[in-house]
């Protein structure tokens, strides 16, 4: 099926894709094309506040299909602090995605929320950060009988069985990354460089016991053959468990300077480091480790990385500069080795936030991008590996205003199911809002 023929077939607003199926044989990358699938987009949310849920690699969406968490707040453009607070809903998309207000959290950022979430394999069970007795928590909400638990520690990324969570300072975090961590009570502006107290914990979600298994100190000292960073000062990001639950990857940050305002002074005096592109504001390393916190292996360390998802239990696919390589594209990466393979070569050419349609064998990637060109427009997209074929569900315009830490990706979530596809957006009326699309005639044709 042509392109013309495909958004003919659509044209009816979303009528069936029943008729749209993918040949089974592979293609080139020459042979692939872009489909255009104009389905009707439902806005969940609206009225005077912004609503919207965060990162794209958590669990937004119950089992059944049925409830939605989301985050709501006044609109303004700023980094938060202590005081505002968010609102935590859950959305009944069986009673017009009707609103009820289930909690609040003062611990959050505009790009993660409060790592609001389903626990996985649980019908009940939401969880999300907060703070309380002058520390950064979680809380565990029962939907059913409405009872909350307290863990004293807050949670980056959850085990597939939720039994357990890494964790890292978030603090720390949003002094060297704003907008990732938490706006402190007490602000801190002497951390020390790769501290052995400090680093990534677990954290057991039934007895809230919580164990500090990777510090700071053992990543810095870790050899690098592009140039030590053991100098360096240190913070952990992007922490994320595999799904057979006996690895995780986290990315190890760091710059010779405390403060990003100094980075410009360091490096016109240090020219070599000027000259290496991916170490403007900090150098990555990309590594995996048990979830004990042995065998740590450095993944990565061309000095660039970004967004990534487990792809079955052993490979991770990733934005991403391979060791030895100058050129950024999304690659599969087998983990503790150095083996990789492009994907998605001259279709997904730009950085976005991937994940995988559940229940398609890991055949269907849903992605998105930063918004492009003039009319600052963010695309949303399926990509079917096998035969290299990529489908535009839509197009969003980003007004100027959300820029920076206070942007609004598009982060485009997947029901469990794989059913439905859920992001936020801020091209209606200039607030970001939470919407859907429905891909089932697409991913099971």
């Amino acid at each position: 099926m042509n392109r013309r023929s495909f958004v003919k077939s659509t044209a009816l607003g979303g009528a069936s894709l029943a008729a749209f199926h993918l040949p089974t044989g592979a293609h080139t990358p020459d042979e692939s094309e872009t489909l255009a699938a104009e389905l009707p987009v439902a806005q969940l949310t609206k009225g005077a506040y912004q609503h919207w849920f965060g990162y794209y690699d958590k669990l937004q969406v119950d089992p059944t299909g049925r409830f939605v968490l989301g985050c709501q707040v006044d609109s303004f453009y700023r980094s938060p602090t202590p005081t505002d607070q968010i609102r935590i809903g859950l959305i009944d998309l069986e009673s017009n995605s009707r609103w009820t207000e289930i909690g609040k959290s003062s611990s959050w950022g505009w790009q993660q929320g409060c790592m609001l979430q389903w626990i996985p394999g649980s019908r009940e069970q939401i969880i999300w950060n907060d703070y309380s007795n002058d520390q950064f928590i979680s809380k565990i909400f029962n939907s059913k009988t409405e009872s909350l638990v307290e863990i004293p520690m807050p949670i980056y990324t959850l085990s597939s069985d939720g039994t357990f969570a890494l964790s890292v300072n978030f603090a720390r975090l949003q002094f060297f990354r704003p907008g990732y961590g938490y706006a402190s009570r007490v602000p801190n502006s002497t951390w020390p460089k790769a501290p052995a107290d400090d680093g990534i914990f677990k954290v057991d979600l039934v007895t809230g016991a919580t164990q500090l298994i990777l510090s700071l100190e053992e990543i810095a000292e870790i050899a690098r053959p592009q140039g030590s960073v053991t100098a360096n000062f240190h913070w952990f990001n992007h922490l994320l468990i595999s799904p057979d639950d006996k690895r995780f990857i986290f990315l190890n940050r760091s710059r010779p300077v405390a403060n990003l305002a100094d980075m410009d002074e360091y490096l016109r005096a240090n020219p070599v480091a000027k000259d290496n592109k991916f170490s403007s504001r900090y150098v990555t390393r990309a590594m995996t480790a048990t979830c004990d916190g042995s065998a740590v292996y450095p993944l990565v360390d061309s000095g660039m990385f970004s967004h990534f998802i487990w792809n079955g239990p052993q490979k991770i696919c990733a934005w991403a500069v391979p060791n030895g390589g100058s050129t950024p594209a999304f690659f599969d990466f087998r983990d503790q080795s150095q083996e990789y393979a492009e994907v998605g070569a001259g279709v997904m050419t730009r950085n976005g936030h991937n994940t995988y349609v559940p229940n398609t064998n890991y055949e269907w990637i849903l992605n998105d991008t930063y918004p492009q060109g003039k009319e600052r427009l963010q695309e949303l997209y399926l990509y079917h590996v096998p035969t290299k074929r990529k489908v535009t569900l839509g197009k969003f315009h980003s007004p100027t205003a959300f820029r920076g830490e206070w942007r609004c990706d598009l982060h485009p979530r997947c029901d469990q199911q794989g059913h439905r596809v859920y992001f936020d957006s801020t091209h209606q009326d200039g607030r970001r809002q939470i919407y859907s699309v429905d891909i089932r005639d697409i991913v099971t044709s």
